[in-house]
């Protein structure tokens, strides 16, 4: 071996930003496998490179037998006991088997060594590259669909957009240029494999936190967000710098900024409330376009019940209870709605209730003991109950999606 491979070792190294020390240590284990492959050994070959005398050393262990069948792997008690006088039959004795013709095996082996090694060390940097990302946007541009996927050049690969992190209406042309939301990176035998996303909720945080300055400095913070992807969002922002307005700097002049994130996402509806220590207040924001709700907690049980004007009902709860939904997972509460009017008919029942009970109890003091009992335990007129339980999230009366509009 002379100066000229520990040269180009020392190239290779600069080149492909790969240590020096790891190009020897694999060029080594791999002239070893080569070696013993060659010449049918069955034990481990060691190889030393010595970059100082541009030499390289191999060893084995052979096993002493007689007669001797692969002089590579097996030596006679004689030449055992020249290196080892206590040598006896079956012992394995180490052996330094430095090939005098093996110059062209070992360039190959180089050679494939080193292909090898760059495949894998830039498939290396590029998976931790990448999974340093997770959480981040990208900019990608669309190639191709198969199998219901979609395929994004994001630079150094093609990242794989799975149906289920798609967007349900969202094109994705031929040579779109899109933001996509890095999920994951996996390991596969073609290289790392990138997963992206287009409707996860983090994807509306990292685009805001892209558009305004004051959420990109810390200025502003996201505290919550709740999307249905396609449809409608909700962010909750706070900002502890009483002279800015949080909401303000996310809508920017004239709706710039939030325009901006509205068009990434192919005009999905963006709400932006303004966050509140105080569970009442952030709920009613939370129900925002809705105005002059009055909203009452229930700490034990984590929820709130929510009374709003009846012209405000259908804006409340949103397009098949989209609105109220999405303020339920903003918030983490669950929610109960009604309008003024059910809830004064609510009232007006339990009334009349509590009168007829009282009459119920009258009456049966004056009937005979067995009769005032069966009176007494008679069932009472049940309350046309007008609240049900809606997504596990918020309780709305069953009238109310009779009185939506197709509010946006």
């Amino acid at each position: 071996m002379n100066g000229d491979f520990i040269e180009a070792l020392r190239q290779i190294e600069k080149e492909k930003e790969i240590p020096f020390a790891t190009l020897l240590k694999t060029l080594e284990v791999a002239l070893g496998k080569a070696y013993k492959k060659h010449y049918g050994i069955p034990g481990d070959v060691n190889v030393h490179i010595d970059t100082t005398k541009n030499s390289f050393k191999f060893s084995c262990e052979k096993l002493v037998v007689e007669p001797v069948g692969n002089e590579h792997a097996e030596m006679s008690l004689e030449t055992a006991r020249k290196i080892n006088p206590n040598a006896e039959y079956g012992d394995m004795i180490a052996v330094e088997v430095t090939p005098e013709n093996f110059g062209r095996i070992a360039a190959q082996t180089a050679r494939q060594v080193m292909m090898q090694e760059f495949r894998e060390t830039e498939r290396e940097k590029v998976f931790d590259e990448f999974n340093a990302k997770i959480g981040e946007v990208a900019t990608g541009i669309v190639q191709r669909h198969e199998g219901g996927n979609v395929y994004i050049n994001i630079g150094k690969l093609e990242a794989l957009l799975p149906q289920q992190e798609q967007v349900p209406g969202e094109p994705y042309r031929f040579s779109d240029r899109i933001k996509v939301y890095l999920l994951e990176v996996r390991r596969s035998s073609r290289g790392p494999q990138v997963i992206v996303s287009r409707s996860h909720p983090s994807l509306i945080r990292r685009l805001f936190e892209l558009e305004v300055p004051e959420i990109a400095d810390g200025s502003v913070q996201i505290k919550s967000v709740a999307r249905e992807a396609g449809a409608r969002s909700k962010i909750a922002v706070a900002c502890e710098d009483d002279k800015i307005d949080p909401v303000g700097a996310c809508v920017g002049h004239r709706g710039a900024r939030v325009q901006a994130v509205v068009s990434e996402l192919y005009d999905e509806k963006i709400d932006i409330v303004r966050w509140s220590a105080n569970v009442s207040q952030f709920v009613a924001e939370s129900l925002s376009p809705a105005k002059s709700v009055n909203v009452k907690v229930n700490e034990e049980k984590k929820s709130c019940f929510v009374l709003v004007p009846d012209n405000m009902l259908s804006l409340a709860i949103g397009k098949s209870g989209q609105n109220v939904r999405l303020a339920a997972r903003l918030t983490g509460w669950r929610i109960d709605i009604r309008s003024e009017s059910q809830e004064a008919k609510a009232v007006f029942a339990k009334a009349a209730e509590e009168v007829a009970e009282e009459e119920r109890q009258a009456e049966a003091q004056r009937l005979s003991p067995a009769a005032a009992k069966s009176v007494a335990t008679a069932p009472a007129d049940q309350e046309d109950e007008n609240v049900v339980e809606y997504d596990e999230e918020v309780v709305i009366t069953a009238d109310m999606l009779k009185a939506f509009d197709d509010e946006d």
